[in-house]
This record gives structure tokens, C-alpha cells and sequence, in this order.
């Protein structure tokens, strides 16, 4: 008992009254194929019970028991999940594990300044203060030794971006502004009749030209509507850009009253307007994407911190110098103060040395050594924001707690897996269990313990088809994982050569690519590989996806694309944070069924239209949980808690509306099915057929229809999206960029993403990918693999060719484990 959980009977969402011991202190793998119910057993079950035992046993009541029957030997658990929360473009690598907050308090007591009056530097421990009131507070006030200059003392808020005291005023602390791109608004060779102004369009369009025809009146000055705007004045310039009401109009007719009305010539200015209604739309609209770009700030130049803050210096750096390079440069620098301070000084920042060092060792550990402190959360992996959360339990003394950690090795290369593995084991070894959810072979090899859930997905998934070693899976019949381990592997060998010049990319220097220029072959299936940071993504998003944008930086430009009418990004970013959106609304997929259902001889007898059949529209739905089919209760200091709604049982519809059945089943049955289920519901509907064994195709019929997206992990939503766009394709020859597809899949799921990828390429299209699965990267045409590290060690092409020529080269850290 002491030394094994035991699950009886669990029965939540696939699972079929499913029992298995699994045993304690060990390094444990749950794999079998996606949506076979793994995070369901791990999550939903093994979690969940921790948690209600745990909270229960504080004296909490009303939490939710998962449908098993019992569970025996539980320990205290940790959950590390892939969903990265903080969408802040303010939170960095820095603000979320607190480091940053401990260099602020070291730059607070050591920071050396410069008199602004006569340049002597002031050492912050030998200065002459005075504390003064004023107002409601009390500001501290410090000296120069030479020149008596008064000035104010800085604390740790002067070295926050997100703070007034320490912000730049330009940019408020962002890095970066944003401005309007002037040369696309506005066409200086052309008239205002033959359409100088850009977003003049038709009717509205008109309308402004004979409004700005009064404002010039107004000011008696030329009407100029048949000159090129590049031959206006200044004053008409200053009217057209920026309107009557504006400082600069003002300043030229310092004794002209602007006009009133429109009739008289109240014009807004093209720029006036466009800020306004950028304001109003909070930056997302059509306009806001066609003329308005970010800049680094020309006042701070991206470095955040005022001018006075980010000068101050801590053995000879400032925090800007600091924050912009590598995480493994900052510990040389955190090493060094250590050896470099007397006693007195180093006993004022102790602590906050020893925290940042610590932190620092143990990401290195996680091999995330190449990210920096100013590296926005928003940008990094699923894999990464859970290798930095699993860094901060690497010295923890806890023992006998279970780990649940959810894909870990997601956007790692094999040779960053061994280290990973090697951190998880030290963890096992302090006698706690871990628990991963893994697709990866290499993983598997490492493991005390396996057990394969399948046979297949969804209804077909949801019990334990082998368990024990990778050997002793091997030998086992039933076991899919098993299965596909014993069949042998056929290396292509026919590689496509392409077609055409190819795509090249001309003097990349974006982030840590150091000047590469590079063809990619059209009509290819091509795999960009390398370490972690090596500058991967970089080069596909940063570089090629936005090589059709009218304003870029960081690489000279982009040739050959003009073969493609479109190119197509699919990344891991979450498909939507709305829990509303499910696989079936977002796919266009619950429009064609909600009509289907309309038309029924019941609807019509109840004069029931498709609006009636909406979970998201008032009408059908049950207004108590407005269609969710639960209702969220507030736990305080936990998560919040979600309970089956009690007015509709969690069916999410009136009863009137879940009386009208297609094949006898309800619109509330429909989005409980699977898409597997849904074909042979549907068979007769071609329309639904179609999008249905689309997305069968890719490996997607376990999802249920009414799954919502923010469940879904990076691989899926990144495969519906590919799903969205192969339907959306028509004649067009497209370039497609995605983001390791094969993130979440099992090897014999990603054998079918393969036969998609290559039918996409097979159709004319050309297809580039971001992956270190070495299953995908055997099967590709070519590969440009980056390295030789990551970070700035990092960003140079090591090898480029077919997969056997990858192999045969001996600095590809890839063609080793090829």
C-alpha cells in the first residue's frame, strides 16, 4: 500500500471503470495516443482527488469528487501545466520569477550615479542625505560631495518600468511606441482628387476632400484639391494632418478662431482621426494593422527605464545592459559583485545576490540559460513557461508529493531532453513521484514505469492497453505504443529536390541571428532544427512571416515569395481565451448542423429558427448558465470551481429546444459527441462530411464537438487551425509556416499529420516547419538545422541538405541524434 496508488474504477469523461496500480518514488510515463485519455487519468482524476482530499481534510466542503470509485495511497500533489496565463505584455521572464525585483533591490543600495550638475559619481553608501516633507509623503533627498547638487534619492520603484518613478515618459515603460507609417497614408505625387490620402475611400472619401476644401477657405488659403500634396504649404499640411483644432494649426493662425461646424470647414485631420479611432479600438482593427507599426522608443531605445535610472551602474553595468542579455551572461555578472564587494557592502544585498543566483542555476539546469530577463511571457513556449515554473521546485526539500507535469519536453531538442530527464530523476530521488505525460521515445527509455492508454481516441480510448518497461511493452500485443516500437522504420529515401529559384532570406540579424542568409526549397516539405534558442523561430516568424509587411526590421529582405499567393501561419498561440469558442463553432462546423436542425418537421411546428439552437444568443438556451452548461463558484484563494448547472443538468438548453432529435439526437447530444461519432450521425450530410473527415484526417476525431478551445493543448489548436485554412484554401498556392505540429501527438498520430503534410505538398504547396521530433525530421525533403547553441552562442546555420546529409555531418548536434 505504502508503496503504490491504486485507482478503482475511474470512469471520468473516456475512461471505461478503468483500474491500475501505479507505483510511488518512480519516474512514471503516461503515453497512447492523443485524446486516449491520459490527461484525463493524470488531471482530471489523480489531481483532482489530491486536491479534494487536501482542501477537505482543511475543513473546505462542496468540492467536486471525480466519477471513481476510489483511490488509495494519494500524496500531496503539484500540478506543472503548458498553459501560459500572464498575457501581459509588461510580465517578462524577469517579473515572473522575481529576479528582477531582486536586482532592483541591489541596484537601490549599491547603484553608483553621476552628478547631473558636475559628473561626479556618488557612491549611494557614502552620501549626505535629508528626509523633507512635502504634500501627504516624505521624499529623501541626497547631496553631491562636490558641488552640493540636490537630488532625489532613488529606491527600488525608480528601477520599475511599471512604475511612474522609473518609467520612460515617452513610451511609459512599453520599449516601444507606436506611429503611423506616413508613406502609406499618404501618396505625395497624387492629388487629393486622384487619391493622395490613403484611407479616403468612395463617398467617405468625398465627403472629407469637400470639408477640407472649407478649412482652407476658412484660412483664405489656395484650395489645392488638383495639386500633389508633396506642392502643399505648410499651413495646408498642417491642416490635412492634423486638423483646425490641433497646437500646430493654432500656432500658425494665432488670431483665427477655428471654424465651428463642418459646413465651415471643422476638419479633424487625417493623423487626429486615425489616433482617435486607434484609441477607441484599442489597436485591433483593419486600419490599425494596415498603418500603424511599433518602433524601439527613439528617447530610452527600447531600454524602458527613464534617463536617470537607466544609467545608474552595479559594477560597471545598468539594468538595461543587464536585462538584454543571456540568463547565463547574468550569472558571470551576479558571481563577480559576490567577489568584488567588501563585507559591508555585500551584507546590504545578501539576500537578493543568493536569490538570483539560485534561480539563475537552477533555469540553467532546465537549459533555459539562453532566455534573458526582458523576454516577454506572451513569446515564450508552453514548454519553456513550464520548465521555468518546474525550475523554481528543483531545490525543494518537499518529499512523498506527486508531480503531475503535462508534456515537459514540448519545444526541446533530444539534447535538451537529456538534461531535463536528469533534473526529474535528482526529484524522483528525494522519494517523490513523478508523473509525465509524454510522447516522447526518449523519455519513455528513461522511465522507472509506462502505462499506454488506448487502444484508440476518445469512446475508442479510455483503458490501459500495457504497463511496466519500454522493453516489456514491446512484448506486449494490445500495446499501441508498443506496436508502433516494433515495426520497423523505413527511412525515405526519394526526396523531393523542389521546384524554382527557392525562397531565400537575405541578412537575417533579428534577435540572435547573426547575419544568415538562406534558401528554403519551394515545394518541399522542409524542418528547421536545432537546440533551444537557437534561433528557429526567429528566422520562420520573426523573418519570413513577416517578409511581406510594409514595415520590418532586423533583415535586409526576403526573395521569392512572389510564387505564392498567400502565406499561412500557424502557431501554438492559444486559438482563443473565450470559453465559448468549441471545436465546432470555431471550424464553421455548428452553423451548417444548428440549420440542419431548424428544418426538422418539430422546429418547425414550434417555430424554432437556427438562432434557437445557439448556446452563445438568448433564445434556446438556458439563461441560468446562458448556455455554458455550468456555473463558476468563487473559491477564494483556489482556483475557481465549476459546477454542473442546476437548472439545465449541464445540458445547456431549454427543454423544447432538446426535444427536436436528428437520429434521435439531441443539438446538447451533438456537441457531447465526438467527431469520430459525428460521422456516422451525419452520413448523409456532405457539407459536414467534408469539414468531419478533414479533421479526421488529422488525427482530431477524438475532440468532442463542443470541447472548448482553451482545453485544447498547443498541438491541437494548431492542427485545427491547419484544418480552418485547408478548407479556406480554394486555387490559391500557399506557403505554409507552422510551429512543431507534433507537439501532443503520439508517434503513430504523427505518422497521419505526415501523410497530411505530405498531400499539402503534393497539391503545389510548400510547407516549412519549426520541429525537433526526429520522426518528422527523417520524413522531411530538407533541413536547415541552427546552433551550434542557444542564445548567443546561437543563430548561424550549421548544416543545410536532406536528412542523410544532416546525419553524415559531424557539428549537428541534430544529425547526432538523427
Amino acid at each position: 500500500m505504502k508503496d503504490v496508488m491504486i485507482v478503482q474504477g475511474a470512469r471520468e469523461n473516456n475512461l471505461k471503470d478503468l483500474s491500475v496500480s501505479i507505483p510511488k518514488n518512480k519516474l512514471i510515463v503516461f503515453t497512447g495516443p492523443s485524446g486516449s485519455g491520459k490527461s484525463t487519468l493524470a488531471m482530471d482524476t489523480l489531481f483532482n482527488e489530491c486536491q479534494r482530499q487536501y482542501l477537505e481534510s482543511m475543513g473546505m466542503q462542496g468540492i467536486n469528487k471525480p466519477k471513481v470509485n476510489s483511490i488509495s495511497g494519494l500524496s500531496p500533489a503539484i500540478c506543472i501545466n503548458q498553459q501560459v496565463t500572464n498575457r501581459n505584455p509588461r510580465s517578462t521572464v524577469g517579473t515572473m520569477t522575481d529576479m528582477y525585483t531582486s536586482l532592483r533591490m541591489i541596484f537601490e543600495k549599491l547603484g553608483a550615479r553621476k552628478c547631473p550638475s558636475c559628473q561626479h559619481v556618488i557612491d549611494p553608501i557614502a552620501y549626505r542625505g535629508k528626509v523633507e516633507a512635502e504634500k501627504d509623503s516624505f521624499t529623501e533627498y541626497i547631496y553631491c560631495p562636490s558641488c552640493e547638487e540636490k537630488m532625489e534619492k532613488l529606491t527600488r520603484t525608480h528601477f520599475s518600468y511599471n512604475k511612474t518613478e522609473g518609467a520612460c515618459p515617452t513610451c511609459k515603460g512599453l520599449g516601444e511606441i507606436v506611429d503611423i507609417h506616413l508613406p502609406s497614408v499618404f501618396h505625395e505625387e497624387l492629388s487629393l482628387e486622384e487619391g493622395a490620402v490613403d484611407i479616403f475611400a468612395g463617398r467617405y472619401g468625398e465627403y472629407q476632400i469637400a470639408v477640407l476644401r472649407e478649412a482652407f477657405r476658412y484660412y483664405k488659403l489656395p484650395e489645392g484639391v488638383d495639386l500633389p500634396i508633396k506642392e502643399f504649404s505648410e499651413e495646408q499640411r498642417a491642416i490635412l494632418y492634423y486638423g483646425v483644432e490641433s497646437d500646430q494649426v493654432k500656432q500658425l493662425f494665432p488670431n483665427v478662431k477655428p471654424p465651428k461646424t463642418v459646413e465651415k470647414g471643422k476638419f479633424p485631420g487625417v493623423l487626429t482621426a486615425m489616433w482617435r479611432r486607434f484609441t477607441e479600438n484599442a489597436g485591433s482593427s483593419a486600419e490599425a494593422d494596415a498603418y500603424f507599426y511599433s518602433q524601439v522608443c527613439p528617447v530610452c531605445h527600447g531600454d524602458r527605464l527613464n534617463e536617470v535610472s537607466r544609467t545608474v551602474t552595479v559594477n560597471g553595468r545598468t539594468i538595461p545592459q543587464l536585462v538584454v542579455h543571456s540568463l547565463e551572461e547574468m550569472l558571470v555578472w551576479v558571481r563577480r559583485i559576490e567577489q568584488s564587494l567588501d563585507q559591508a557592502h555585500y551584507k546590504l544585498v545578501e539576500t537578493f545576490v543568493q536569490d538570483i543566483e539560485t534561480k539563475l542555476s537552477r533555469i540553467m539546469k532546465m537549459g533555459l540559460g539562453y532566455l534573458m530577463l526582458d523576454r516577454q511571457v506572451i513569446t515564450l513556449s508552453g514548454g519553456e513557461a513550464q520548465r521555468i515554473r518546474l525550475s523554481a521546485l528543483l531545490d525543494s526539500a518537499l518529499t512523498g508529493v506527486l508531480y503531475i507535469m503535462d508534456e515537459p519536453t514540448v519545444g526541446l531538442h533530444p539534447k535538451d531532453t537529456e538534461g531535463l530527464v536528469n533534473v526529474l530523476k535528482r526529484l524522483r530521488d528525494l522519494g517523490n513521484t513523478i508523473l509525465l505525460i509524454e510522447h516522447d521515445v526518449d523519455v519513455m527509455k528513461q522511465a522507472d514505469y509506462i502505462i499506454d492508454i488506448g487502444p484508440g481516441a476518445g469512446k475508442l480510448g479510455g483503458t490501459v492497453v500495457g504497463q511496466g518497461s519500454l522493453v516489456e511493452l514491446m512484448e506486449q500485443v494490445d500495446s499501441v505504443t508498443g506496436q508502433y516500437l516494433r515495426q520497423e522504420k523505413t527511412i525515405q529515401k526519394n526526396y523531393r529536390t523542389g521546384i524554382g529559384e527557392g525562397v531565400t532570406v537575405h541578412h537575417a540579424t533579428v534577435n540572435n541571428l547573426k547575419d544568415v542568409t538562406v534558401t528554403f526549397p519551394t515545394g518541399c516539405l522542409t524542418a528547421v532544427t536545432g537546440v533551444s534558442g537557437s534561433g528557429k523561430s526567429s528566422l520562420l516568424f520573426d523573418v519570413l512571416a513577416k517578409a511581406n509587411d510594409k514595415f520590418y526590421q532586423g533583415f535586409e529582405k526576403v526573395t521569392g515569395l512572389d510564387t505564392f499567393d498567400q502565406i499561412i501561419i500557424v502557431g501554438q498561440s492559444p486559438l482563443s481565451r473565450m470559453k465559448r469558442s468549441n471545436t465546432a463553432t470555431y471550424i464553421d462546423l455548428f452553423t451548417p448542423i444548428r440549420t440542419l436542425f431548424s428544418k426538422l418537421p418539430k422546429a418547425k411546428e414550434q417555430n424554432l429558427t437556427a438562432k434557437h439552437f445557439s448556446f452563445n444568443t438568448a433564445g434556446g438556451r438556458c439563461e441560468s448558465c446562458q448556455g455554458l452548461g455550468y456555473v463558476t463558484t468563487n473559491m477564494l484563494f483556489f482556483p475557481d470551481l465549476e459546477v454542473v448547472c442546476p437548472e439545465c443538468q449541464g445540458k445547456r438548453f431549454k427543454q423544447e429546444i432538446l426535444s427536436v432529435k436528428y437520429q434521435d439526437y439531441s443539438i446538447n447530444d451533438i456537441l457531447e459527441s465526438s467527431i469520430l461519432e459525428c460521422q456516422s450521425i451525419f452520413e448523409e450530410e456532405k457539407k459536414i462530411q467534408k469539414i468531419l473527415s478533414l479533421l479526421m484526417e488529422i488525427g482530431l476525431g477524438y475532440l468532442k464537438m463542443g470541447q472548448s478551445l482553451t482545453t485544447l493543448s498547443g498541438g491541437e489548436g494548431q492542427r485545427l487551425k491547419l484544418a480552418k485554412e485547408l478548407l479556406k484554401q480554394g486555387k490559391k498556392t500557399s506557403l505554409y509556416l507552422l510551429d512543431e505540429p507534433t507537439t501532443g501527438l503520439h508517434p503513430t498520430d504523427t505518422i497521419q499529420l505526415l501523410k497530411l503534410l505530405n498531400s499539402l505538398v503534393d497539391a503545389g504547396h510548400t510547407v516549412i516547419m519549426v520541429e525537433h521530433n526526429s520522426q518528422v525530421i527523417e520524413a522531411a525533403d530538407w533541413v536547415i538545422d541552427l546552433g551550434p547553441e542557444g542564445g548567443a552562442k546561437g543563430g548561424q546555420v550549421i548544416a543545410e541538405g536532406t536528412p542523410e546529409l544532416i546525419r553524415a555531418n559531424k557539428n549537428s548536434y541534430t544529425g547526432q541524434y538523427l
